[in-house]
């Protein structure tokens, strides 16, 4: 790389899927931590496509991470079955890549990380995108690489 010239970063976005609401988290410019961004009221899976679709377009995105909500056992449920179809319909209105990430624990991991600072009773489904995508986030670092 010489001088002056800029290594292209490519922006990610963490969706955390859920019945009423769909927590949307997106990383930071050097790709090395995600950061909650919003949360969309659900509607229905085309509607939804659509809203994240213009999301990732003015936040230049150029690959997605679903959240897949695996049992504890690691077996796929129907609430996990919805979202594969969910990850297809995404895939298939945006023209981007869709990756799945084990979601499991994500929403409780994010509900005791903002306990104090939004109170209990807040939505915490951008922050439950934020877990799941720095999941895969630090997957994708070299081993012994250092987040920061």
């Amino acid at each position: 790389m010489e001088i002056g010239e800029q290594a292209k970063v490519t922006r990610i976005l963490g969706i955390d899927l859920g019945e009423r609401r769909i927590g949307i988290a997106i990383s930071s410019p050097e790709g090395r931590l995600a950061v909650p961004l919003r949360i969309l009221n659900s509607q229905d899976a085309l509607s939804d496509a659509l809203a994240i679709k213009e999301i990732a377009q003015a936040e230049d995105v150029e690959r997605l991470v679903l959240g897949h909500p695996l049992s504890m056992d690691g077996k796929v449920g129907p609430q996990a079955r919805k979202v594969g179809e969910f990850a297809q319909t995404l895939r298939d209105v945006t023209g981007l890549p869709v990756d799945l990430r084990d979601e499991r624990l994500s929403t409780a991991q994010a509900r005791r990380s903002v306990k104090k600072t939004r109170g209990a009773r807040k939505p915490v489904d951008d922050v439950a995108a934020a877990v799941i995508l720095q999941g895969y986030l630090d997957g994708l670092l070299p081993s012994g690489a250092s987040k920061l």
